[in-house]
């Protein structure tokens, strides 16, 4: 099944700004009749001041707003943008493109049909920045206010734009009350972060610490996925040339701390009932993470102080799934991960994306998988995960 996934070759001048790209005729692919492609992750930046519009007149001093900044949608507060420069320059070669925002599902739709592409998974783009608004009440005020856009953009697509809700992670009131209205708006799953911040007494929040399970239980009890995404961490350290290449190396490759709290922190083992993606990370960690996961729990048994209940691929197995959009080498090892936990997106219109040439990503997929095993991971397995295969 695996060993032989076609690698793409890049043009010597690299793909371009999406901006800039010019998607070609969709190919026929062989899959099976009534195949649909469903990108697993890709993103859609808010063009709609929607915080400001809907926050109630006592409190509108203190509501995020959105701008536009040359072409990037931004969120900002008086007048300036929360977003550092270096990502404002990358939302500029994507955010003009039709299609990238909210403001347009007709021309998103669109973008769709030219790759062939006929539902997706989509996550924010800059209100990311709100994760760590220090006022805890304004911060769940937004999400809210975002989940309500973001499922009227998925109910105006007709069930094509599965949008991404946010969630209260810090007070189980609060996660109970923003899963059930996310779940009442017909949203599938939520953005959880992998760094949960700071608690009230500016002390880092440990989600393996006995003070989140109740976060976890309400989580478990709705039933609802939970995604986690890269592109939170900014480089350690200052990068005078090609600082956005370098942050971007670092940035897809985020995952094990939290990876080793869901098996080492017995998330997973007191919460049987989660059901976790990893998105834009690739697949080909999977296995190096499984295979040291093994060899450092065996190493350090003996100074444990909380036992685990199962083997590491036995988590991964049960409860994990993850997302890729070109990966020969994750196709290579995909027997080792597991044909039914990857999942294939286009990352539309991200600069990594594979938009203007998402034909050849997915044909490396039938190359390497065949047409039948195919179909889970170019649109099955991300139906699965978010309940939509019943």
């Amino acid at each position: 099944m695996s060993g032989n996934s076609r690698t793409l070759t890049y043009p010597p001048e690299g793909v371009g700004a999406p901006k800039d790209r010019h998607p070609g005729p969709v190919v026929e692919l062989g899959l099976p009749a009534g195949t649909e492609v469903f990108s697993a992750d890709d993103h859609i930046s808010l063009a709609v001041d929607i915080f400001y519009e809907r926050f109630p007149d006592t409190m509108k001093d203190q509501a995020p707003r959105v701008m536009n900044v040359d072409g990037a949608w931004v969120v900002g507060m008086g007048g300036t943008s929360m977003l550092v420069p270096e990502f404002i320059e990358v939302l500029m070669q994507y955010d003009p493109l039709a299609g990238s925002h909210t403001g347009d599902v007709g021309a998103r739709l669109a973008a769709l049909d030219s790759e062939g592409v006929a539902k997706e998974l989509a996550f924010p783009n800059s209100v990311l920045a709100l994760f760590g608004w220090p006022d805890r009440e304004v911060r769940e005020r937004c999400f809210r206010i975002y989940n309500e856009h973001i499922a009227d953009v998925q109910e105006r697509s007709n069930g094509r734009i599965f949008g991404v809700g946010l969630i209260n992670w810090w007070d189980a009131d609060g996660t109970r009350r923003t899963l059930e209205e996310l779940k009442a708006l017909g949203l599938k799953t939520f953005l959880l972060p992998l760094a949960p911040g700071k608690d009230l007494e500016k002390r880092p929040i440990d989600y393996a610490s006995s003070a989140m399970d109740a976060i976890w239980e309400v989580i478990e009890e709705t039933q609802v996925p939970i995604a986690h995404h890269i592109g939170e961490s900014p480089p350690a350290t200052p990068n005078q040339f090609n600082a956005v290449g370098i942050g971007m190396l670092q940035s897809v490759a985020p995952f094990r701390d939290l990876f080793g709290k869901y098996i080492f922190g017995g998330i997973l083992d007191r919460h049987p009932g989660l059901r976790v993606g990893w998105f834009e990370g690739g697949i080909n960690w999977v296995p190096s993470a499984i295979q040291d996961a093994d060899h450092i729990a065996a190493s350090f048994r003996h100074l444990a102080n909380l036992e685990v209940q199962h083997e590491p691929k036995h988590y991964w197995d049960k409860h994990m799934v993850a997302s890729f959009m070109v990966d020969p080498l994750g196709l290579e090892l995909v027997d080792r991960i597991g044909t039914d936990h990857v999942m294939w997106s286009t990352d539309f219109p991200h600069n990594e994306s594979t938009y203007g040439y998402s034909n050849e990503s997915l044909a490396a997929v039938v190359d390497a998988v065949g047409r039948e095993t195919a179909v889970g991971i170019v649109g099955g397995n991300i139906k699965r995960f978010l309940g939509l295969d019943g």
